[in-house]
């Protein structure tokens, strides 16, 4: 039965605020053991904040481009207590001129040069409640999103969300590094340090959370991993990270609207160390070791201008920078590992939005020729058999325009397709098929990220959401999956059940009308349960084409 929702409601909001200066009783201390620190208490939404705690050594100097050090190693802080008052500053930023406008998305940028930044910067935030409903509280850890180029902590705050618990959990959000400070690859990165180091920074604040979550009140066997776009990427290869060969750091998984870009080879990925070396006037690793932050921080940009567009694999709305195929961390290409079995197999809740590749696709592109020579870059592998397949499944004639055309193929490659194949694998291969939920989210902008300001906000009540009820339903579902692994158990009153991925059973209804995958979709003025959308010919292309499309 569809779940008919009004529209947007005035309502007055409380601001959590960031700043330690609304302090309304006396600073919380938490006890790691190996140093204290005290944070901040807003008692009018009932939250006690700790910004900026490192999980990690500072990755500079030889620590570049190697896997990050435990920050307790460092071990000189003497027992002091340190101040976490205050938002620390955020990793190296870049992007590529031609997608400034991109990096916009729902009147939020990602995008921000000019903030403070540095590359001490492996750090996170902990939002706890002031009256826990017990001494263990399950637990959200938040990777951001922003193209592995852009983001930080505060990119999806969990204030609203903390709030909204009622005291019944703990929210973390970390930064790790971006760019081509944590995605540069290449053979002399594999001898003399180690790809992928923003991912492994990602694994080194869950480490740090399994170790010290409990002085916060949290527990170490809840956490719930979370992010969105590059987020939701991240979400993914924390999933199939070694092949998920040991016990994972985490419990349940939320990866919406996974990013998942190209993932350079080997060829492509020395052209990029190439022109790393070139904007830097450098020869080799050590060289650029040597330099200072500021010095690498313009090459982190330069290096970006100087092959974007027009570098292998980087057609118009990928971020060029990301993770790789490194056979220790990622061992393979995400589909294959997906179809092989190898990842975490935890409850998992994952969703797109209605138009995922707008605001990637060039909109002044407006023959298929050019569409077509924009593709050739995204997919330099890819041959006129492949071409022919995708017109064939995407042709010109039944879209408005060759933007609308592109946007469609572009969205189904990189998001919707990945939702469908590990919606499927968790089905199919997980421990718990009925521990599996899908949702389509085509009301809010409907473009990439409109579930955002329904479940991220540093204000209570997301008033930055255009449906408040629909926001409460959200919101609830998110709450209710992180503590009970099931977004039904603790919906909002009104919200409709959300049945799990293959809760059909055998296939076929009492009618026996066939059933298929259960996905929730959510509109501007209904929530139902249909079919999923992505069970399609066209995700069966891409996943059939996982090596031109992905490498």
């Amino acid at each position: 039965m569809a779940t008919y929702l009004p529209g947007p409601k005035k309502r007055s909001f409380c601001n959590s605020s960031t700043s330690p200066n609304t302090s309304t009783s006396t600073a919380p201390v938490v006890d790691l053991g190996y140093v204290k620190y005290a944070g901040y208490s807003n008692s009018t939404i009932g939250i006690n904040y700790y910004r900026g705690i490192p999980f990690a050594q500072a990755p500079v100097g030889d620590l570049r481009w190697r896997a990050p050090r435990p920050i307790e190693a460092k071990n000189n802080f003497g027992g002091q207590t340190i101040n976490a008052t205050q938002i620390a500053p955020f990793c190296y930023q870049s992007l590529p001129e031609s997608l400034w406008a991109a990096a916009t998305v729902n009147g939020a940028s990602y995008f921000h040069p000019d903030v403070p930044s540095t590359e001490d910067c492996l750090i996170l935030d902990v939002l706890v409640p002031q009256t826990p409903v017990n001494k263990s509280l399950p637990v959200i850890v938040q990777i951001h999103g922003g193209g592995y180029t852009l983001g930080s902590a505060q990119t999806s705050p969990g204030d609203a969300l903390v709030h909204q618990s009622n005291g019944s959990l703990v929210y973390v959000a970390i930064q790790y590094r971006l760019g081509l400070f944590g995605f540069l690859a290449g053979e002399e990165v594999y001898n003399n340090g180690d790809a992928n180091a923003g991912l492994l920074d990602q694994r080194a604040a869950l480490d740090w959370v399994q170790r010290n979550i409990r002085a916060f009140g949290g527990d170490p066997s809840r956490v719930t991993i979370w992010g969105g776009s590059a987020g939701g990427g991240s979400v993914t290869y924390q999933l199939i990270a070694g092949g998920a060969f040991d016990q994972p750091p985490f419990s349940a998984a939320i990866p919406e609207y996974p990013w998942w870009q190209p993932l350079l080879n080997s060829s492509s990925q020395e052209q990029q160390y190439s022109n790393a070396l070139l904007a830097a006037n450098c020869t080799n690793l050590a060289c650029l070791r040597s330099k200072d932050s500021a010095t690498l921080q313009f090459v982190n940009q330069r290096a970006q201008n100087i092959s974007y567009p027009g570098a292998p694999g980087a057609g118009y709305g990928s971020f060029y920078y990301g993770p790789v195929v490194d056979g220790k961390f990622i061992r393979r290409l995400p589909d294959q590992e997906f179809k092989l079995g190898n990842f975490y197999k935890v409850p998992l809740l994952v969703d797109h939005d209605a138009y995922e590749g707008y605001i990637f696709s060039n909109m002044s592109t407006s023959t298929q020729t050019a569409e077509t020579m924009d593709a050739e870059v995204l997919f330099p592998y890819a041959g006129p058999s492949f071409f022919s397949r995708l017109y064939q499944l995407y042709p010109a004639s039944a879209y408005n325009s060759t933007f609308f055309q592109r946007q469609t193929w572009f969205g189904d490659f990189i998001i919707n397709c990945p939702t469908y194949y590990m919606a499927t694998a968790f089905t199919d291969m997980a421990y718990n098929s009925s521990a599996v939920f899908k949702l389509v989210f085509a009301a809010g902008t409907q473009l990439h990220a409109a579930t955002a300001p329904f479940l991220a906000s540093n204000v209570i009540g997301y008033p930055g959401a255009n449906n408040q009820t629909l926001a409460q339903i959200m919101s609830s579902y998110w709450l209710s999956f992180a503590i009970t692994r099931d977004p039904n158990p603790l919906r909002a009153a009104g919200a409709p059940y959300w049945p799990s991925y293959m809760s059909g059973g055998n296939g076929t209804a009492a009618s026996g009308e066939s059933v298929g995958f259960n996905t929730l979709s959510v509109t501007y003025n209904s929530i139902v349960v249909e079919d999923d959308p992505d069970a399609s010919a066209k995700c069966d292309f891409f996943s059939s084409q996982g090596y031109v499309v992905r490498n």
